[in-house]
C-alpha cells in the first residue's frame, strides 16, 4: 500500500471508526495500519488491510512512541 493510495482516506479503525495511519514497511517490520487513540496496530498482508475487531493487536507504551517516530513524516 502506498502512503499517497486513495483508500486510506476512507479506511477507519473498526473499533472507534476513526481514521488509521499508515506504518510503511521497514527492516524487521511488516506493513501496518495503526490507530494511535487505541493504540491498536492492524496488519497489511498480501496488500490486503486485515480490519476485524481480533486482527488488531495492542501495543505496550515503547512500542507505541516507536510507531510515533515511523508515522512522522
Amino acid at each position: 500500500m502506498k502512503p499517497d493510495d486513495p483508500l486510506l482516506k476512507i479506511l477507519a479503525c473498526p473499533l472507534d471508526k476513526g481514521p488509521l495511519h499508515l506504518l510503511a514497511e521497514e527492516t524487521g517490520q511488516e506493513e501496518a495500519l495503526y490507530n494511535p487513540r487505541l493504540r491498536r496496530r492492524y496488519p497489511i498482508v498480501d496488500g490486503i488491510p486485515q480490519l476485524l475487531p481480533s486482527s488488531g493487536e495492542q501495543v505496550s507504551d515503547d512500542e507505541h512512541e516507536e510507531l510515533l517516530q515511523r508515522m512522522a513524516p
